[in-house]
């Protein structure tokens, strides 16, 4: 079998299927969906999105430099759909999709309450690519839904069914591979060594 060589094109997948929120004073708040999103940047703590200028939410996060990112699950995969393709200028999505709009510590933006959690940021920079213009932002806080936290305070995201976004589909998260490093992680001596090793 051979390989076809096509044009250059976006296949970097799977992404997050993120609700982005945002608001102008005295205005109701907009949810857009976005699938153009990352981490930059560990210290700060940055991230970028990536929006179309035509898109009614880019205005919106362009005038007031800020803006919330909240994590996506397998539950809230029907109202990231639907305030990806129905724009703000029509529909108030919050109402739509019947989330709740939550108040956040930093910014504006409300949270979306049922999200797992919730990344508030302040716009540090608009790099302005092409279709879309890239929005390089710091992370102002996170906050975390306390149902994924263990007893020892540990937070326990995978167990919240995160949503993916992959070539037209979304999809949730399955099966773990591994943890970060076990392919050079020591593997622990079997019992029948350990057993040999006391006598």
């Amino acid at each position: 079998m051979g390989r076809e060589i096509w044009k250059p094109g976006n296949m970097l997948y799977p992404l997050p299927a993120v609700m982005v929120s945002c608001a102008r004073p005295d205005e109701r708040a907009n949810i857009i969906t976005v699938a153009w999103t990352g981490t930059i940047c560990t210290n700060p703590a940055m991230v970028s999105v990536s929006i179309k200028p035509e898109r009614y939410s880019y205005h919106i996060i362009r005038e007031t430099g800020e803006f919330a990112v909240n994590l996506t699950t397998k539950d809230l995969a029907w109202a990231a759909d639907y305030c990806g393709v129905r724009s703000g200028r029509e529909a108030d999505k919050f109402q739509e999709t019947r989330l709740t709009a939550e108040p956040a510590a930093h910014v504006q933006a409300p949270l979306i309450a049922e999200s797992p959690v919730n990344i508030e940021c302040r716009v540090k920079e608009v790099l302005e690519l092409g279709s879309h213009h890239m929005f390089v932002s710091e992370v102002l806080s996170v906050d975390v839904d306390e149902r994924y936290l263990d007893e020892k305070g540990r937070l326990r995201l995978n167990d919240a069914e995160l949503m993916v976004y992959s070539h037209g589909s979304y999809y949730s998260l399955g099966r773990e591979l591994g943890s970060f490093g076990f392919s050079v992680r020591k593997k622990p001596a079997s019992k029948k060594g350990q057993r040999k090793n006391k006598r």
